[in-house]
């Protein structure tokens, strides 16, 4: 049976009847199916493990041809993103492997798809193609013969690339509100002001090739009495609308927390302003107090993932003791519940959102375990060097598909 980064994929893939080839994401060719050497006249051994576009180039005396530059672009989306991506109708020529120097003009209709490995992230991508030269000549016959089989197969081409070109209008504009999203994030989500003695950093991570950003944040603040609050959340959506409902549950979360009685009394008022605040439905958020006299962090959670305490014997504690349902979850207005842990001098408080831990197909007991191993390994290290190492660590190598936010703090 054969395998590719630990897939093994050979009975599902020989059995599409779609031309139909697997390709590295350096856009390698990995294996073809029987469908797809029929379709390209090639043998396997002209194909598998050649770069695609060596293979398969444009035209060399067509200075129009843009197949490749189409489908290069494509499959590398695929590959950066994780999402499938149906192409429009391409005129792509292939050179007659027996007649070297002629071209056959051929129309394709490719849909490429992500194959991706256990942690979740893109290992090959499936490239199945239906040609669609011949239908279109058959339907231009029964109206006129070749003139119009000519006519039909320019419309349709035409017709073709200008939703090509849309498609691509779209992705600027969204690669643009991303790019925008995130300038507005960074200016909402500043570095932490002084906290004492106690050193803290604080980390935001986007995701990569993903619109799925701007919803996760932080915010520290110095309380009376000797006190700080440092909390996380993580709004549903994404752009430039998570962003600004972002910016909206952090800056009330703040005040909230100045004048409440504890981490659940902000949280109910977080939940009920959330009522008011289109796209708040569902927030998730985390709320702490840490008392440097009495040295026990006091915290709450709306549908959060637990904090990580780090004791200074190298123990890890999450604090899952006071946990309610999300923001506006509820119908009616139900108080939350807060809980209280117990430190000593040396000890380490992390809180995260839940890119730092999830992953697909993955129990979150896997990531938290993850997440409390490398706390075990890398606690002594200083707070700059630890929130590095979690993110080093726990992150996949090609990037995660939702964005992180993360606050580590000395206590």
């Amino acid at each position: 049976m054969k395998k590719h980064s630990g897939i093994d994929y050979e009975a599902v893939f020989q059995a599409l009847p779609a031309a139909t080839a697997l390709l590295t994401t350096d856009l390698v060719y990995a294996d073809v199916n029987e469908a797809y050497l029929r379709a390209s006249g090639r043998t396997r051994s002209q194909i598998v493990g050649r770069y695609m576009f060596d293979v398969f180039p444009d035209h060399p005396s067509d200075p129009a041809a843009s197949g490749t530059r189409n489908l290069q672009a494509s499959l590398l989306r695929v590959a950066a993103t994780g999402e499938r991506d149906a192409m429009a109708l391409q005129r792509y020529d292939v050179e007659d492997p027996d007649r070297p120097g002629r071209w056959e003009e051929r129309y394709w209709s490719p849909v490429n798809a992500p194959v991706v490995d256990a942690d979740g992230q893109v290992a090959l991508v499936l490239h199945r193609v239906e040609e669609v030269t011949e239908l279109l000549r058959a339907r231009g016959g029964r109206f006129g013969g070749e003139d119009r089989t000519r006519a039909m197969e320019a419309e349709l081409y035409t017709r073709a690339r200008e939703l090509q070109e849309v498609n691509e209008r779209l992705r600027r504009a969204h690669a643009r509100e991303r790019e925008v999203a995130l300038s507005l994030q960074s200016a909402m989500l500043p570095a932490p002001g002084p906290l004492g003695r106690h050193r803290g950093a604080v980390r935001y991570q986007p995701s990569v090739g993903s619109l799925n950003v701007c919803g996760d944040w932080y915010d520290l603040a110095e309380l009376p009495g000797g006190c700080f609050a440092v909390a996380v959340g993580d709004v549903v959506g994404h752009g430039l609308t998570a962003a600004g409902v972002m910016g909206q549950l952090r800056s009330a979360l703040s005040a909230a927390v100045r004048v409440a009685d504890g981490p659940a009394a902000a949280l109910d008022a977080l939940g009920l302003y959330a009522r008011s605040v289109e796209g708040a439905e569902s927030a998730t958020a985390l709320q702490t107090v840490i008392d440097c006299d009495s040295r026990t962090v006091t915290y709450s959670s709306a549908g959060h993932p637990p904090p990580a305490l780090l004791h200074a014997d190298g123990t890890v504690e999450f604090l899952d003791r006071a946990t309610d349902p999300p923001l506006g979850a509820r119908y009616e207005h139900v108080p939350r519940i807060q809980a209280e842990a117990a430190f000593s001098e040396g000890a380490t408080l992390v809180l995260y959102t839940d890119g730092l831990i999830e992953r697909r197909r993955e129990d979150i007991d896997t990531g938290l375990n993850r997440l409390a191993d490398c706390l075990g390994r890398h606690g002594q290290a200083d707070p700059d060097t630890l929130a590095n190492t979690l993110l080093a660590e726990l992150i996949p190598p090609g990037g995660n598909t939702d964005d992180t936010a993360l606050v580590v703090v000395r206590l």
